[in-house]
């Protein structure tokens, strides 16, 4: 547990200096943990802290078959000693359950920590926060200690809050994807008045504004919205071919859901004129590297490139 609750900071890595002196480092979060890290890291830190004061001794919480937040809150609670629950989008991964195990890397990761799944048809996912759905989960599961789809809630945010330091002060930029918010909205709480937050969304859509505001007050922020690619988990060759040059040129891996595409828009901006000559950015790593193996799998099956794994040496 004391894992969790030490503060942990992580490097600032140079990448590259533009044309025009804007310079771009990426603060490695993915650094933190080998099995909980990025932003899942900082989100379940002040959570299971929450959860060990009111004795619970189960976590519960809800994602995809290919989640990083599921894979993280199962590595967290073996670490921690806590038990964990998962409540499954897809019912369908529950029939032949041992043979889904074999074909889903996450799941598989995640059920070797102790995880127990409840598998549920998509129609009763979308229903998950109504109070007839969650007296089911009590019924079955006992008292609890909950975490939301993707762990933002306040004490997530806080945590995400502890991503900068002293030393990212003179940043003008800090760039990260956004799939809640949470990890955002953290950032904004500690930035600076001369700094801006931009948040490149995973998902299709403007909504994220409302949930950034829920949890932070300060107005330093932009989205950019286009560079999701379709949408959520969705990714074409160009995307694959940029995050294997990426990995290539600076042995760092990117994954495809998150932070590829937050790479590959900082990189399409610079390139559109967007930062004034001699800005700097920071952008931040938030892991999610455990989902590759699941996106290859889709991606050998449409026959596309697939994301090259960074090996020692390579």
């Amino acid at each position: 547990m004391e894992e969790f609750l030490a503060f942990k900071s992580s490097p600032n890595q140079f990448i590259i200096e533009f044309p025009g002196r804007t310079r771009l480092y990426l603060k490695r979060e993915d650094l933190l943990h080998p099995e909980v890290s990025g932003n899942k890291f900082r989100k379940l830190k002040y959570n299971l802290k929450e959860a060990f004061q009111q004795n619970k001794d189960s976590l519960l919480t809800f994602g995809g078959a290919y989640s990083n937040h599921i894979a993280a809150t199962a590595a967290a609670g073996k670490i921690s000693g806590i038990k964990t629950i998962g409540v499954i989008r897809g019912e369908e991964l529950g029939v032949n359950f041992e043979k889904n195990l074999l074909g889903n890397p996450t799941l598989k990761f995640a059920h070797s920590c102790g995880m127990r799944f409840l598998f549920i048809s998509r129609s009763d996912f979308r229903e998950k926060a109504t109070p007839d759905f969650q007296q089911k989960l009590k019924e079955k599961f006992g008292d609890y200690y909950m975490l939301p789809e993707g762990g933002t809630n306040a004490l997530a945010v806080k945590g995400c809050a502890e991503i900068l330091d002293e030393d990212d002060k003179d940043f003008d930029f800090i760039a990260c994807a956004a799939g809640t918010g949470g990890t955002m909205a953290g950032l904004l709480n500690t930035s600076g008045k001369h700094q801006k937050i931009l948040g490149f969304p995973a998902l299709k859509g403007d909504f994220l504004e409302t949930e950034v505001q829920k949890f932070s007050l300060r107005k330093n922020y932009q989205f950019i919205l286009n560079y999701h690619f379709g949408g959520y988990a969705k990714v074409d060759s160009e995307l694959i071919n940029f995050i294997n040059k990426f990995q290539k040129n600076y042995q760092i891996q990117l994954d495809p859901i998150y932070t590829g595409k937050l790479v590959f828009g900082i990189f399409d901006l610079v390139k559109k004129g967007f930062f004034a000559p001699g800005t700097s950015i920071l952008a931040i790593h938030t892991g999610g590297l455990q989902g590759i193996a699941g996106i290859n799998k889709r991606l050998k099956q449409k026959k596309l490139p697939q994301i090259r794994n960074l090996e020692p040496g390579q």
